[in-house]
């Protein structure tokens, strides 16, 4: 199972849907072609941990842990705000965001605006669920995995395309990982990371 159907098991696209007045059908398919983006995010800020996947943990817990998943899960309207933050730490600029919307709207046929308003209640779905499986938390389907950072390593290990153990996890080169055809469509060089390969195809990569 991927985690556009973990999420939207969760309720979470159901969640986005009704945040952004769109069908579930396009919160999906917006989900599907923003989460590579985002995990190739989150993957960077793994590898750039000294501590590796313990040290992610703990950046999870400062922008907001299961906390995340929880507000977008409400029947309240979703504050972005917090999203934002956490775009701003794993992509580094507003301009990446775009460019990630951008992306992904010729992907999806979904308007990049619409995309740029989903990014950041996705970013704080995945930041929740990461969260909680870093805390032993399991709110979504995890089997497999264990509480702590075992069950997060297992989780990142998994949807970065990696082992399921360790920092390695965390880094793993699968091309495709859990996204299948659209995941190695993104990630055009193999290296595990759909980010890097959208940033490069629209001159910006860094």
């Amino acid at each position: 199972m991927n985690l556009t159907d973990l999420l939207a098991q969760a309720g979470g696209l159901q969640s986005v849907a009704r945040d952004l007045g769109i069908s579930e059908a396009q919160a999906a398919s917006g989900a599907e072609a923003l989460l590579p983006a985002i995990m190739g995010g989150m993957k960077k800020q793994a590898q750039a941990q000294p501590a590796g996947l313990e040290g992610l943990g703990g950046l999870l817990g400062q922008l907001g842990g299961g906390s995340l998943l929880d507000q977008v899960l409400s029947p309240q309207p979703t504050d972005p705000s917090q999203g934002n933050a956490v775009l701003g730490q794993i992509f580094g600029s507003k301009d990446v965001s775009r460019t990630v919307a951008d992306s992904a709207a010729s992907r999806s046929g979904l308007d990049s605006g619409l995309l740029r308003k989903m990014l950041p209640l996705l970013a704080m779905l995945v930041t929740g669920y990461m969260a909680r499986q870093a805390g032993g938390g399991q709110p979504l389907e995890t089997a497999g995995s264990g509480p702590g950072l075992g069950g997060l390593a297992g989780s990142l290990g998994g949807l970065f395309g990696g082992r399921s153990t360790g920092t390695a996890g965390a880094g793993g080169a699968g091309a495709a990982g859990p996204w299948g055809g659209l995941g190695a469509m993104l990630d055009a060089n193999g290296d595990g990371n759909a980010l890097d390969d959208i940033l490069r195809m629209a001159g910006g990569s860094r």
